[in-house]
């Protein structure tokens, strides 16, 4: 049997990149994985390589809309007959100095990274808790750890992802919920390397004790470990998967 059989997950962000992976990964574990993304084509793209036409149900949501999250989990928990695990991925980027930051960026990094995770949560802890318990994975990030330039917004989201999986695991401990987060270190993804050159990964596998970076795959599976029942002591903690990044310093 499957580590995660009869368990029905959601999942943001689950398009592209490292959300794509924690999705495959989870189905791949034997969850019927609900991917939420604003992208129909690349949830489609995605679905077609997942181990089962019935693993996964592509769902077109925007997290930064309270309402259509609120719609878009019910749906999800009515169709599946219940949740049990959530995984909060989405995230929206924009690098630049603090004094360039463009207002409307913030608002959608704030929108999309922050707030829909609060509205992810709390739409799907009343389906957790019917379940008896569950598991919610937020995804932090190793640069909380130390400074990296142009990426005060970005930071401070992911800050406060961390204070809010402790707030979380403790608010909803008593129901069985363990709430937990993962912070990446540097990753290879498509997207990423939009904004990350040959010399620039170079550098960034150079910093790490390990001399390699984690690759997407990885973040998925310490996902479904999370997710487990392996992991039933865990909560409120962020697990760095970055090779010793942060140990090391920037």
């Amino acid at each position: 049997m499957n580590r995660l059989d009869r368990k029905v997950a959601c999942i943001t962000g689950a398009g592209r990149g490292i959300g794509a992976a924690i999705a495959l990964a989870l189905a791949r574990a034997g969850a019927i994985v609900g991917m939420m993304d604003v992208d129909a084509r690349a949830l489609a793209e995605v679905a077609a390589r997942a181990p089962g036409s019935d693993a996964v149900v592509p769902l077109v949501c925007d997290v930064a809309d309270r309402q259509q999250v609120h719609q878009t989990v019910n749906r999800l928990a009515a169709q599946a007959g219940g949740l049990d695990i959530v995984v909060n991925n989405a995230v929206r980027f924009h690098y630049a100095p603090l004094v360039e930051m463009p207002e409307d960026a913030v608002h959608g990094m704030v929108d999309v990274g922050l707030k829909g995770v609060f509205w992810v949560t709390q739409a799907a802890t009343p389906h957790l808790i019917a379940r008896g318990g569950g598991c919610v994975v937020n995804l932090s990030s190793a640069a909380v750890a130390f400074g990296i330039r142009n990426a005060a917004v970005y930071t401070s989201i992911k800050g406060a992802i961390d204070a809010f999986t402790r707030q979380q695991a403790v608010e909803l401990g008593a129901h069985g919920i363990r709430v937990n987060a993962i912070a990446p270190g540097p990753v290879e993804t498509p997207g990423a390397a939009t904004a990350i050159d040959a010399a620039g990964w170079e550098a960034r596998r150079n910093r790490t004790p390990l001399l390699r970076l984690a690759t997407a795959d990885e973040i998925g599976a310490a996902v479904v470990f999370l997710a487990s029942d392996d992991a039933l002591s865990i909560s409120g903690v962020t697990l760095r998967i970055d090779g010793g990044i942060t140990v090391a310093g920037p």
